[in-house]
């Protein structure tokens, strides 16, 4: 998934969607996705749609039986970025911003992106998730799953009453993401080169969700089909720009830039784009085949190693190249957004793309 930064939930702003002065928290809202609204009115407004989604989800996801409705708030009260509500705010600007379903509509993709990192979290054995323990770590795995179940059903109900369309894209979604969490938990299949696959199933995992926000964004605004379909495309191509920039801060930040210690994903033998492509390099300098040696074993367990690993990846070709993969998405995620008029909305969608190109350099 996109980069998970950790917001704490009482930093979410108060905004009512009038006015257009910027607020310490709007600043950090925006601030961990290096998104730049210059216009007031504009940036009122995604707030206030921001700021409805979390009530929403709070309401949403409570149940007549108090332990469920305990455990499906737990990863909403721990907070996040909300980008994908982001993207079905700033998508609706091209349209009527303030319509009655834009706010269920994004309700819909943090819902469903929400379920997705209760299962994410069982199947990776993670403790922890934005800060606080993970629900599979405080409760069972069993439990998480089924909360996880729990706020798919919670998402398709409100879907339904979108309309049929809005049900059928949140399926089709959904599919795309257990399309992608198989492909990943499989492995490339024999002819198939390892990262041609990673970057699909980081498309499937993570891209599709965000195409899906930007989308309904555009929709329920009741935005010009062309936009829409230009905000969609635009959404899957800065998801996997996005994530793969997450993969190079892995490795070159320091762990008060990523939100985690630097080199987690070495340690956990987790391939990486700069992984793939140090792995499969023909360099034949002596640093890149002690680089590649190492790498062959997989999980880097042992600190010296894991030092040395990591200091060789960072002065890597590797990286580099990883480094112009990133870019290259970014101004593919640019390019997508030129049917679209001149606004407000579209110069913040634009700083995004200079944010993820620039946040690795």
């Amino acid at each position: 998934m996109v980069g998970d930064v950790v917001n704490p939930a009482g930093e979410r702003s108060g905004a009512t969607g009038s006015g257009g002065r910027r607020s310490r928290s709007s600043t950090s809202q925006f601030g961990a996705l290096g998104l730049s609204i210059a216009d007031a009115r504009v940036e009122a407004s995604v707030l206030g749609v921001l700021d409805s989604v979390e009530a929403e989800l709070r309401s949403s996801v409570a149940s007549a039986d108090p332990f469920v409705t305990e455990a499906a708030r737990h990863l909403v009260e721990a907070g996040g970025k909300r980008f994908r509500p982001l993207l079905v705010a700033l998508g609706a600007q091209f349209g009527d911003p303030a319509g009655a379903q834009v706010v269920p509509a994004a309700v819909v993709m943090e819902l469903t992106h929400l379920a997705t990192l209760y299962h994410d979290d069982v199947m990776d054995e993670a403790a922890v998730r934005r800060g606080a323990p993970s629900a599979n770590s405080r409760w069972t795995n069993s439990v998480a799953i089924l909360v996880g179940d729990y706020l798919f059903a919670r998402a398709a109900d409100i879907a339904a009453d979108l309309g049929p369309e809005a049900v059928r894209l949140q399926a089709r979604t959904f599919a795309r993401l257990v399309h992608g969490q198989i492909a990943e938990t499989v492995g490339p299949r024999d002819g198939v080169d390892p990262v041609d696959h990673y970057l699909d199933v980081i498309a499937e995992k993570t891209g599709s969700l965000i195409a899906t926000s930007a989308r309904f964004g555009g929709m329920f605004g009741t935005a010009a089909p062309e936009h829409t379909e230009a905000l969609a495309g635009y959404g899957e191509i800065i998801g996997v720009a996005f994530q793969l920039s997450d993969d190079l801060l892995d490795i070159s930040s320091e762990s008060a830039q990523s939100g985690k210690t630097p080199g987690t994903d070495l340690r956990e033998g987790v391939p990486t784009l700069p992984v793939l492509y140090a792995s499969a390099s023909d360099d034949s300098d002596a640093a890149s085949v002690r680089l590649r040696e190492i790498l062959a074993t997989g999980p880097i367990t042992d600190d010296a190693l894991h030092a040395e690993a990591l200091g060789l990846l960072r002065e890597s070709p590797a990286l580099k190249r990883a480094r112009e993969t990133v870019r290259s998405y970014a101004e593919d995620a640019r390019s997508h957004l030129a049917p679209l008029p001149d606004h407000p909305a579209r110069r913040a969608l634009e700083s995004l793309c200079d944010f993820v190109a620039d946040r690795t350099s």
